[in-house]
């Protein structure tokens, strides 16, 4: 199992204010859920069913900020904050990323429903949305080293490409094999892959006008 823990690439060109909104929201909503319990959570996830229905609409948004258990959250913020933050502060600015990660989540919503429209499993979690920090990340800074930590006790600095390559793939076989298993596991691959895919096609166009191979080299030299 891989955590990442860094970027060792480059400092940030400036504090990445939306990474400490998102994940400020995200830890106040689960608080929220502790404190409110069931009713909440089924009142707030996403259906796939309820949403093909045309019902509840608002949850596409409102299960972005969700969370199961404490290990959820956990690692979906982790993930953000490894990865966002670079993003955000060296590409696409604090406005820019806000709408990007939401645009991300709403499609990693559309393709879980997409996939299994009759489903009344409750969806929840940020990790659609960060699958498309992760998409975003793989196309603008491919060859940042990513210092992880692999359960139980190694540690490795290993190319964005090779990290997060292989965390779609393994995504991809899961999906995959979710289809064709008669048993469901709770974990929403397609949102995964929808909010990846996003990621990779619409970080260019919410980029339009930045330069991050430019912001790259004049960071580099001013060290």
């Amino acid at each position: 199992m891989l955590f990442p823990q860094r970027d060792e690439s480059r400092p940030l060109s400036r504090f990445p204010i939306a990474i400490v909104l998102v994940v400020a929201a995200n830890i106040v909503v689960f608080l929220i859920e502790l404190a409110l319990g069931e009713n909440f959570i089924l009142r707030y996830a996403m259906k796939p069913a309820e949403v093909a229905r045309g019902e509840h609409l608002e949850t596409l948004f409102t299960s972005m900020f969700m969370h199961a258990n404490f290990f959820h959250i956990f690692g979906n913020m982790l993930y953000l904050w490894v990865f966002g933050d670079e993003l955000e502060a060296n590409y696409l600015g604090p406005v820019r990323f806000g709408l990007f990660y939401l645009v991300c989540g709403l499609a990693a919503g559309v393709l879980q429903i997409a996939v299994d429209p009759s489903s009344i499993v409750p969806n929840l979690g940020a990790s659609g949305a960060i699958a498309g920090v992760l998409g975003a990340f793989l196309v603008v800074f491919p060859r940042d080293r990513i210092l992880v930590y692999i359960f139980p006790f190694w540690h490795a600095r290993i190319t964005a490409l090779l990290l997060i390559g292989f965390w779609f793939v393994s995504q991809l076989i899961s999906g995959v094999g979710s289809i064709t298993s008669a048993t469901q596991e709770g974990v929403a691959y397609f949102a995964h892959i929808g909010g990846f895919v996003a990621g990779l096609v619409l970080v260019k166009l919410f980029g339009a006008g930045r330069h991050p191979e430019d912001e790259r080299d004049s960071l580099q030299l001013g060290g």
